[in-house]
């Protein structure tokens, strides 16, 4: 049967959402980047959460030491433990936390910190492989799924500035920076 314009077409989702969708998405958005963010802030000033002002950067403390010299045991572990304490790596991790959570807050560059914040998460999941609670399947995949759906709802032009900065030249011509 040849396919009529009624026919839906499934690799063709719609781009068009109802104002809450898109306010669910928008919200989703800015707490998903207040978690990078959070993370940011707490690593860099030790403000006693996640990390002790002893242990914070600006104390000489190493963000990527707790987590990676944590993952010694895990499948990967030799890797990412001996990336611990590495400069080079607790600055590309802060800039991509930061980077991150600004981008998301803010709704503009939600695409490229889509494709780097999964990057980052995924790499996070597969340090701590095997899960302990699940075989395979933890927060980190989640958020990492959750920045695809934000990346392709354009969750950036609702509660946040994306709309704007989807019309700056610069974006225009490389579309991957929306």
């Amino acid at each position: 049967m040849a396919a009529t314009h009624d026919t839906p077409v499934l690799s063709q989702p719609s781009t068009h959402h109802t104002p809450v969708v898109n306010y669910v998405w928008g919200v989703a958005r800015i707490a998903i980047g207040w978690i990078f963010l959070w993370a940011f802030l707490d690593k860099l000033f030790g403000w006693g959460f996640a990390t002790k002002a002893a242990k914070a950067w600006v104390n000489g403390g190493s963000p990527t030491t707790g987590f990676l010299k944590g993952s010694a045991d895990s499948t990967f572990g030799g890797f990412f433990s001996g990336l611990a304490g590495n400069a080079f790596v607790d600055w590309l991790f802060m800039l991509g936390l930061a980077g991150l959570g600004v981008a998301l807050v803010f709704g503009a560059g939600v695409r490229i910190a889509a494709i780097t914040g999964g990057v980052l998460l995924v790499l996070m999941w597969a340090a701590e492989l095997p899960m302990v609670n699940n075989p395979f399947l933890d927060e980190h995949l989640i958020y990492a799924i959750v920045l695809v759906g934000l990346a392709l709802a354009n969750a950036g032009d609702t509660l946040g500035i994306g709309r704007w900065w989807g019309q700056q030249h610069v974006v225009r011509s490389f579309p991957i920076l929306k």
